[in-house]
């Protein structure tokens, strides 16, 4: 975490994502360190002056997530987890939304609603892939989530090429499209040793790529802006 961070500082990025509570489809795979894992995240985040990202999956884990962590996401599985939802309005920290993996634009920014409609504003969406036929990718990212969503909705989007390919030498070049889509923010999975990664190693890119695409599509969006400014 420290080696993460320190790289995620040097290139300006904002904000530490960690998984201390981790939904998996299998429950022999690693699911977190809980409550352990959200004081490293915070411990480290503070070091580098970065806010923190953390997943909630249960009501009785909010108020402590809540207190220590900056922003927090809600997972592609518990999108439709309604109670859980409607309890997010009650605190003021931002939330990151993952569109489900069979979520319609509709169903999304309905989860959206429930947490607006309870008090809290400051939601955020994130497209991470969709299911479809295809295997060779975990999933399909769907890139036309983020013109769509934003004729639908003033919520930024943010997407998740990691998740959203399964497969880190698809996350650059999707992280580019993304932004060239008109995405508000990237979320990218990266560790010093990928291979050793004890979650999702297949889909986590190592720091020199990561550097590489934090400059990429930043070049690219300050290339973007003078372009959406024109009237043609």
């Amino acid at each position: 975490m420290e080696e993460c961070a320190l790289i995620a500082s040097q290139e300006g990025v904002q904000a530490l994502r960690g998984g201390a509570f981790k939904p998996r489809t299998s429950p022999y795979e690693f699911q977190g360190l809980g409550k352990q894992g959200l004081t490293i995240l915070s411990e480290v985040a503070k070091k580098y002056n970065l806010l923190t990202v953390s997943e909630a999956m249960d009501i009785k884990e909010l108020p402590y997530i809540a207190e220590c962590i900056d922003i927090v996401q809600i997972g592609s599985r518990n999108m439709q987890n309604f109670s859980l939802l409607k309890e997010l309005g009650n605190f003021s920290n931002p939330i990151l939304l993952k569109r489900g993996f069979s979520a319609t634009y509709q169903e999304l920014l309905l989860a959206a609603e429930y947490i607006i409609s309870a008090g809290n504003p400051h939601v955020l969406l994130c497209e991470r892939g969709i299911r479809s036929f295809e295997t060779y990718t975990r999933n399909t990212l769907d890139l036309n989530a983020v013109p769509a969503l934003k004729e639908l909705t003033h919520l930024p989007i943010f997407v998740d090429p990691s998740h959203g390919t399964g497969r880190r030498s698809l996350v650059l070049p999707m992280a580019r499209a993304a932004v060239a889509a008109g995405a508000d923010g990237i979320m990218v999975e990266m560790h010093p040793h990928p291979d050793l990664s004890i979650t999702d190693a297949g889909q986590t890119i190592d720091p020199e790529t990561f550097r590489r695409l934090v400059r990429e599509v930043r070049a690219l969006r300050l290339a973007l802006e003078p372009l959406e400014k024109k009237s043609f």
